[in-house]
């Protein structure tokens, strides 16, 4: 997955979240309505993550020291949590909590056009942010579904920001039946139904991405697909008989570590094991470019 890509999607849904809440909170401040405030708070969260992804990628390129050998790469899944943690906070359970507020003391809605204008131009709005990440992520998803990947992609700017702006398309259309029912019927109730489900969406969508973080954090390996390329360039290479053992994991969302067993020939010496070596690095190197730390042991093939 491009990570040039991925923050491209964050700065086009931070520019679309901005004017949303704006437009959202002057909305509010005329018609009173909660589903209004829920979704104004809900794009004061994505706004707020999308900084932190921004942060957290900058954060991330710190160079590598002792302390860090491998580098700060997981900064990344670090932000990536606590977007997480933010929208279900504030996005989430504020507005389960402003919905309920307003179940238990109903209001008429004032000026309602202006609520339901600024829904439908925000529909419209985070239509195009949604759009800039699908065509970001079609890029490298290849044959995967949009669900598959989701769950496997190992940058997290572009699931998250992929989740938050469906789930902003459809919050946006729950606060949009709130209020045309509470129109409709005179009851303000349905607008405290609109804020409710807003919320209920943003803790589901919230859950879901702090699970996908938190496997992040503890550290993925390659793609089944890249361990086959690893194992096929590894096992190209003249010195190397076979793998006998392969590991990898992500230090990084663009950072791999690999470590490798491989059997050799007994009849190798010192100076050809090192130089068949380098020969199966550069070969591994060529075929997954995201192998940026590579620990490879010689050994004799036993079970033979």
């Amino acid at each position: 997955m491009s990570t040039e890509g991925g923050k491209k999607a964050v700065i086009a849904a931070l520019m679309a979240n901005v004017g949303i809440a704006i437009s959202k909170f002057i909305a509010f401040f005329f018609t009173g309505s909660s589903s209004m405030l829920s979704e104004a708070i809900h794009s004061v969260a994505d706004s707020s993550n999308q900084v932190l992804l921004l942060v957290g990628n900058k954060r991330s390129q710190k160079p590598a020291d002792e302390k860090h050998p491998f580098g700060y790469g997981r900064r990344r899944f670090v932000y990536g949590f606590i977007v997480a943690v933010v929208l279900f906070l504030i996005g989430g359970l504020f507005s389960l909590y402003e919905g309920l507020h307003k179940w238990q003391r109903p209001e008429p809605l004032n000026d309602w056009w202006i609520a339901v204008l600024v829904l439908v131009i925000a529909i419209g709005l985070e239509a195009v942010s949604f759009r800039t990440a699908l065509r970001e992520a079609n890029k490298s998803r290849g044959k995967r579904s949009l669900a598959n990947f989701v769950k496997d992609a190992r940058q997290p700017e572009l699931p998250v920001i992929l989740l938050e702006d469906l789930g902003a398309l459809v919050g946006l259309v729950f606060a949009l039946i709130g209020v045309g029912m509470a129109v409709i019927t005179g009851d303000g109730r349905w607008d405290a139904v609109g804020a409710m489900a807003v919320g209920t969406l943003l803790v589901v969508i919230a859950i879901f991405l702090a699970m996908e973080m938190a496997t992040m954090l503890v550290g993925e390996s390659a793609l089944p697909e890249e361990v086959a390329s690893i194992r096929a360039a590894l096992e190209s290479a003249p010195l190397v008989e076979r793998v006998i053992h392969l590991r990898t994991v992500h230090v990084g969302p663009d950072e791999l570590l690999v470590a490798a067993k491989i059997a050799i020939s007994q009849s190798e010496t010192a100076a050809g094991i090192a130089a068949g070596i380098n020969e199966a690095e550069l070969a591994l190197r060529a075929a997954v470019p995201t192998a940026r730390y590579v620990f490879i042991e010689p050994d004799l093939d036993r079970a033979r």
